[in-house]
């Protein structure tokens, strides 16, 4: 049964230390439920800021001068494929700038046929690469990728309009996702919250979206406005303590309504607060994303103010992540890919 809306926007409107500790506490249960209290690790590699879009929030849109930009070479992403299999995360997420010239699908498509062969199959593959024809979707699933990632940031089609530039549509952002689950892809998307002219309602309807079109996973956060942006005038009044909130509602109304889509706690919510992403798996989220990019590429990859982890050291940040999930009484799931069990109950039906 379809979920109730007016449910979604009380979950989203809760207020006051009490009523929030019963939310969070109630997705915790949900969750405990149905996915358990594993954490699974993707190791992100920020791969390349070069981007065709010219989205108006993101500080690597393609109108910002203010960068080098840069495209992390087979070698170098290979180097950080093979530390993220011997640090034993199950899976790699592979990000980029949005771009569909056949050089760079190509050079995907062997980068990952490359890491399959290097990890002998062992390590699962998410891209996070934008909008593409069903061809190069279908080269990729091919290749070895099983999960993509492609946020929708708003199902709000007059928002969306106003965060975009004319070439930019949300029918076609829609389509891709469509296309995702054709060629077979465990698919996820997401949104922003906290946009300049969001409702609360504009919100339930986005889980409704999630809902409706019935996806396996799901990368979503606070919007947290960037200098380099034509929204730049949002940032001076920003409040993090009440995007950080947004945040952690927005992950316990997910994980209430969807129940087995993994959901990840994401770096924006670290951004936010230094137990953020700990903070996220409380509230419901079971996927956790460490920056594993070398290290001299970040500052170049930072699509909003603020982005932590610029120069932390990748071993030492897996010990302390492992140390904090194990001190709010979760396991890691080493070496395992952690796919969603939503996927295989779709697959049933």
């Amino acid at each position: 049964m379809r979920p109730n809306k007016q449910e979604i926007i009380d979950m989203l409107n809760t207020r006051g230390e009490e009523n929030l500790k019963a939310l969070f506490a109630r997705a915790y249960e949900v969750k405990k439920k149905y996915v358990g209290t594993k954490v699974y690790f993707r190791g992100l590699i920020e791969i390349s800021n070069i981007c065709s879009k010219n989205c108006y929030y993101c500080g690597i849109r393609s109108g910002n001068p203010n960068f080098p930009r840069y495209t992390i070479s087979m070698d170098e992403a290979l180097q950080e494929a093979k530390w993220a299999l011997d640090q034993r995360y199950g899976s790699l997420v592979i990000q980029a700038g949005e771009r569909i010239d056949a050089a760079w699908t190509d050079f995907i498509t062997e980068l990952v046929r490359e890491i399959k062969e290097m990890s002998s199959g062992k390590l699962g593959i998410t891209l996070s690469l934008g909008e593409q024809t069903e061809e190069t979707y279908q080269k990729w699933f091919d290749a070895g990728a099983h999960r993509y990632l492609l946020r929708v940031e708003t199902t709000n089609r007059e928002l969306y309009k106003k965060l975009h530039p004319a070439d930019h549509s949300f029918e076609n952002r829609l389509a891709s996702l469509r296309l995702l689950r054709k060629v077979g892809y465990q698919t996820g998307t997401g949104v922003m919250v906290g946009l300049p002219g969001q409702s609360i309602e504009d919100i339930a309807d986005d889980i409704l979206f999630f809902y409706d079109e019935d996806v396996d996973m799901l990368g979503m956060g606070p919007y947290i406005p960037h200098q380099d942006t034509p929204l730049n005038h949002l940032v001076d009044g920003f409040d993090t303590q009440e995007a950080l909130l947004l945040g952690l509602k927005l992950i316990a109304a997910c994980r209430i309504v969807l129940k087995d889509v993994n959901i990840a706690t994401t770096t924006a919510l670290h951004a936010l607060h230094p137990g953020g992403r700990e903070k996220g798996l409380l509230a419901g989220a079971n996927v956790l994303m460490p920056n594993i990019t070398d290290p001299k590429y970040r500052e170049g990859y930072q699509l909003y103010e603020g982005k932590p982890g610029m120069d932390e050291n990748a071993v030492q940040v897996v010990e302390e992540l492992q140390r904090s999930i194990e001190a709010i009484g979760e396991t890691v799931g080493f070496d395992e890919w952690g796919d969603p069990k939503h996927f295989f109950r779709r697959q049933q039906q």
